[in-house]
């Protein structure tokens, strides 16, 4: 028999400006080059067993920090931890953004990159209508529940899908129109707003510094042997993985207050080959 134990872990994220900002300076090196940067610091540990899939902590992690006034205004999550219904969740208890790409669009039109998906309608909330690219506008409006959750189902009549010279790039019903199956509003325009941001250089320069939590996880396994559980049962695990989290604060706080320089973000070495190949 094998026991496996997931840990989750949490921590601050500064930046280069943030640090400006604390410090008054133009600058994030003191004298002879030392880092004035803080470190980060893990703020939060949940254990879990492993077959808990990410998304369902999410919620949990942020009331546990929430009930320590620990809750950021932002928070970087990998594609497991997040969906729609999280992230306005998430802005509507707490106030938190979270910052996440998003799983992209999985119908057949948007995997093949052939045809009308989701992004090609144009929604009309307030008139409960839906717009087509060729113009034409759908019939029917019909909220429902599918596999638990309110959706809403739009439908366009057959009798202008038919005819239509841009059926194939569509759908693939014989006899019927278009459906388009949506969240309620709030939950539909999240991933819409999302997936369209996450394309841009910017959003992926903002998301560059979850990148650390990765260095986080190294340091862990490295420095406590945080990928082999010393003791049997999920309540001794996590204070295991709570007094490893202790030990790495420890460590990067005497790293900082006695002047060694932090480690930087470093670049991969497919990263740097990356220029070369586009060159």
């Amino acid at each position: 028999m094998w026991n496996g134990y997931k840990v989750h872990i949490s921590e601050t994220c500064h930046t280069p400006t943030d640090a400006q900002a604390a410090t008054g300076s133009n600058s994030t090196h003191g004298v002879n080059g030392t880092d004035r940067r803080p470190p980060n610091l893990i703020t939060n540990v949940t254990t879990t067993n492993a077959t808990v899939p990410d998304v369902v902590m999410t919620s949990v992690i942020h009331q546990g920090l929430a009930r320590r006034g620990l809750l950021p205004a932002e928070r970087y999550l990998d594609t497991g931890y997040a969906s729609a219904e999280l992230i306005v969740q998430a802005r509507e208890r707490h106030r938190l953004i979270l910052i996440t790409p998003l799983l992209a669009n999985n119908s057949v039109q948007a995997r093949t990159r052939n045809g009308y998906d989701r992004a090609a309608f144009t929604v009309d909330w307030d008139n409960q209508q839906v717009t087509c690219p060729q113009g034409q506008t759908s019939t029917s409006w019909t909220p429902c529940r599918q596999r638990g959750a309110p959706m809403i189902v739009a439908a366009f009549p057959a009798s202008v899908c038919r005819p239509c010279p841009a059926r194939t790039l569509c759908t693939s019903a014989k006899h019927g129109g278009r459906h388009l199956t949506l969240h309620p509003r709030p939950i539909q325009e999240t991933p819409d707003a999302a997936r369209a941001a996450q394309t841009s250089h910017a959003w992926r320069d903002r998301y560059k510094v979850r990148c650390g939590i990765e260095g986080t996880i190294h340091q862990a396994v490295a420095a406590c042997g945080l990928r082999r559980a010393r003791y049997r049962g999920i309540k001794k695990v996590y204070l295991e993985h709570i007094v490893s989290a202790i030990a790495l604060n420890l460590i990067r706080l005497d790293a900082w207050w006695n002047g060694h320089r932090l480690d930087r973000t470093r670049t991969s070495h497919l990263s740097r080959l990356e220029p070369a190949l586009t060159a």
